[in-house]
């Protein structure tokens, strides 16, 4: 195995993105791509994380730069900065997402056609809402994220949908993941929720202990969400270059 990284640049109309990608070199054919959606502290060490935990599994991981200029804030205020106009307009943030996916795609290393997108707090949203769009994507998975859903027009939503959720999340409520469920049940996706008592926000990110917050990190329960990603990430990919 010989992992390399890269930053990769690209653009949304004008404004220029810095993604971040990582593969296995000693894989000579285009494999699947897997598309990290950071959290709202932008393209960071921990997101750059996942990716090369996507390229050690034989994916390619892929973090689009969702904020534009390879941003990485660092206050609260700051992040809220990046993050709030996208949250507000959601028609912008998906067309930034899709921007990303078109540059994943474009990468010889990367099977166009057989792509995924997981990822975390505002990174989950953006990767629920890559699905809601239709986007020809074979799984999405959102770790904590945010669940309120865009107002767009509803698309076919044809991607495995995967929500590992806090059910004591201040960010995301109960009632949320309820509303969240009857919007996949209307959808006629293919959708799971795993529920993790005694967990809130931020449960997969090691260090994350800001009990005002609800930021926590929860080893159990970051654990049983990814088997059970690793376990979708397997069905949907499990026969890449089978002939059936």
């Amino acid at each position: 195995m010989n992992i390399t990284t890269k930053p990769v640049e690209y653009f949304d109309g004008k404004q220029k993105c810095i993604g971040y990608v990582a593969w296995d070199e000693s894989v000579a054919s285009a494999r699947p791509c897997v598309l990290i959606g950071h959290a709202w502290g932008g393209l960071d060490d921990f997101a750059m994380q996942q990716a090369v935990q996507m390229a050690a599994l034989g994916y390619v991981g892929f973090v689009p730069d969702l904020y534009g200029d390879g941003a990485r804030p660092d206050s609260i205020d700051d992040k809220m900065a990046l993050m709030g106009p996208l949250k507000e307009d959601r028609k912008a943030l998906l067309t930034r997402i899709k921007a990303g996916m078109k540059a994943a795609s474009a990468m010889d290393e990367v099977d166009a056609d057989n792509l995924a997108m997981l990822g975390f707090c505002f990174g989950g949203l953006t990767t629920l809402d890559l699905a809601r769009s239709g986007a020809d994507i074979k799984a999405a998975i959102s770790f904590h994220g945010l669940l309120d859903a865009p107002d767009l027009p509803k698309k076919k939503i044809k991607a495995k949908v995967l929500v590992a959720h806090g059910w004591d999340d201040p960010m995301a409520k109960p009632e949320t993941v309820l509303t969240l469920g009857k919007e996949l049940t209307d959808a006629k996706c293919d959708w799971q929720i795993m529920a993790h008592g005694g967990t809130t926000h931020a449960f997969t990110v090691p260090g994350a202990a800001n009990k005002d917050l609800g930021l926590m990190y929860n080893e159990a329960s970051a654990q049983r969400s990814w088997n059970a990603t690793f376990a979708l990430l397997d069905e949907v990919f499990g026969l890449h270059g089978v002939s059936i």
